[in-house]
């Protein structure tokens, strides 16, 4: 009986220590989740923060944003003289016209190097030299949100070279001089009495 007893009690303290294990497994998991959550919520306030969706979000420049493509990439072009015409892309996890097929780590190297995966260099608009001094907890959370947004696809034009005719509208830094030669419009109609 008393070997029984210690079986019995072996197999509950077995049973506590399995109970305990899974408990301890779902806390971690659940403050894993937590963590993650978090990071993603970070990396909103930075990209909300950094007006990232001012140039990415189609319809922003017009006074417009379409939040149904949140972030899937601009419909409009900045002109650098001598360079062309960059069009911000989509920063949507979307595969085939997003950041889909990119890692964390290849998107936080892309804002923080001006380098993408295949070597190409961001557009001279893009401020990844500010983007540079973020800490690395920031610029990894900003991937992570990124990567948790619904894919948006949208494949934006560009870049266009400088002999190349853009299909977005074109928004373009004019000297003073040449800003000032452009027609004028025609005066507003006044404004009907009522």
């Amino acid at each position: 009986m008393a070997n029984a007893k210690r079986r019995f009690c072996g197999r509950l303290r077995g049973y506590g220590i399995a109970a305990a294990g899974i408990g301890l497994a779902l806390g971690l998991a659940a403050g894993s989740a937590a963590a993650a959550d978090s990071q993603v919520q970070r990396g909103k306030y930075l990209v909300t923060f950094g007006s990232c969706t001012d140039c990415h979000t189609p319809g922003s420049f017009f006074g417009k944003p379409d939040m149904k493509r949140f972030l899937g990439g601009s419909d409009v072009g900045f002109a650098i003289p001598g360079l062309g015409v960059f069009v911000a892309p989509n920063l949507t996890p979307d595969k085939q016209t997003g950041l889909g097929n990119w890692t964390e780590q290849q998107i936080v190297t892309a804002f923080t190097t001006g380098k993408t995966p295949d070597g190409r260099i961001l557009a001279p608009i893009m401020p990844w030299h500010a983007y540079a001094n973020l800490t690395k907890s920031d610029a990894l959370a900003i991937a992570a949100y990124l990567k948790s947004l619904p894919p948006v696809s949208h494949q934006v034009g560009g870049p266009y070279g400088p002999g190349q005719t853009p299909a977005e509208f074109v928004m373009v830094v004019v000297p003073p001089a040449v800003y000032s030669s452009l027609p004028k419009p025609p005066p507003a109609a006044p404004a009907a009495a009522h």
